[in-house]
């Protein structure tokens, strides 16, 4: 199968509905003290990561049965990776170091890959009441909508389209990560006449571009696949794109780099 087969609307509104569940779960514990510990490969995780998964594995196997999953915390575990022509891609909470510091930056990513491409994806920030999901091009949508166990829309703000702006050459907006900023992106955005930086954490940086708040984010630095796949399909979804640095599209299912990324550039409205 190289396509879901199912109702595509019917799904998108599944995935938005397990990453809202998915969020009230790691409020849940956004409001107390937050227990760390140190996963393989040296990166922080918390009894919130945990949570989130265990509510949006089962349901997003219920809501397409045939499809694999590949998810963060099922990996660090050693589940073996799953891919197929359609796979879903999930990070249950992207920006850990962010949640860890409270500063509201972080992620729920769900996203689904068809033939190596980002088709469908949601990114929910439930510590800003932010929500940016995709189905397709020019189906790009954010809204407010709180965090709720019941995974519901009750008392969201309309959807809003979303769609990238097209950049000022007299100036652009770069985004960049508030935790992984380095010399080689800077280095890089020399070659852009950049007149403003927002850092952000998470996915939202994609989110950001989609929005039409920024316009260019390259990222030299390691990133796994669920990391980018939600805010990539976003993005994509509101005309924008990421390509690596050779100008190739990223593409997703990269067994043989075990799911990691290689360099690459976000970008909005660019010529």
């Amino acid at each position: 199968m190289t396509q879901f087969q199912g109702d595509r609307n019917e799904l998108m509104n599944a995935l938005c509905r397990i990453a809202i569940r998915a969020g009230a779960a790691i409020m849940d514990h956004y409001e107390t003290e937050i227990v760390v510990t140190e996963k393989n490969d040296k990166t922080p995780v918390t009894v919130a990561d945990q949570d989130a998964e265990d509510i949006i594995l089962p349901a997003l196997a219920k809501a397409a049965p045939d499809i694999p999953i590949v998810s963060e915390e099922a990996t660090a575990a050693g589940a073996a990776l799953k891919v197929g022509p359609a796979f879903f891609l999930v990070d249950p909470l992207d920006g850990t170091r962010e949640f860890i510091n409270k500063n509201g930056e972080f992620t729920v990513n769900i996203a689904l890959i068809e033939a190596g491409v980002p088709t469908m994806g949601v990114v929910y920030a439930p510590a800003k009441n932010r929500i940016f999901y995709a189905s397709g091009p020019n189906e790009a949508y954010e809204c407010d909508v709180k965090p709720n166990h019941e995974g519901t829309f009750d008392g969201a703000s309309t959807p809003a389209p979303l769609r990238v702006r097209k950049a000022n050459p007299k100036g652009m907006t770069a985004v960049a990560s508030r935790s992984h900023r380095d010399h080689k992106t800077d280095e890089y955005l020399e070659m852009y006449n950049i007149k403003d930086f927002l850092t952000a954490g998470s996915s939202l940086k994609f989110c950001l571009i989609a929005a039409g708040e920024a316009d260019i984010y390259p990222r030299h630095g390691r990133t796994m696949e669920w990391d980018t796949a939600a805010g990539h399909a976003v993005l994509s979804g509101a005309g924008g794109r990421v390509d690596e640095m050779d100008g190739a599209p990223l593409k997703y299912g990269k067994l043989q780099r075990g799911l990691d990324n290689p360099y690459f550039v976000a970008k909005g409205g660019l010529d």
